[in-house]
């Protein structure tokens, strides 16, 4: 990222969805990369890696419904180790792709 700046934002978009963390000045403007929070009006978050104003890297989303995901994203989608955990706080661990997540394994606390 030759010629780039990397900074700290606070920054609110015109729908109401809220960005905090790094970012990188560039020709071209400002994009959401490095680590960051960002909240959306609906209660969804998301905490954890951007990368070109995309989920990349490892994060934490959580869902309206308060059920989180916590693993690895790649262009804004699910794919890659991560467990989800649902409202009842069952755990389900394994390898997620984007839709499908085949071999999920519920953990239970013994």
């Amino acid at each position: 990222m030759s010629g780039e700046e990397v900074i700290k934002v606070s920054f609110i978009f015109p729908n109401g969805d809220r960005y905090e963390g790094e970012s990188f000045k560039s020709a071209s403007g400002v994009m959401m990369h490095g680590r960051g929070t960002l909240q959306f009006p609906s209660g969804v978050m998301y905490e954890g890696e951007f990368k070109d104003n995309m989920f990349h890297g490892t994060g934490t989303y959580t869902f309206t419904d308060g059920s989180t995901y916590k693993g690895q994203f790649h262009k804004n989608r699910l794919k890659g180790d991560g467990a989800f955990t649902n409202t009842q706080g069952l755990v389900w661990t394994g390898e997620f792709h984007v839709k499908a997540a085949l071999g999920l394994m519920m953990h239970h606390n013994v």
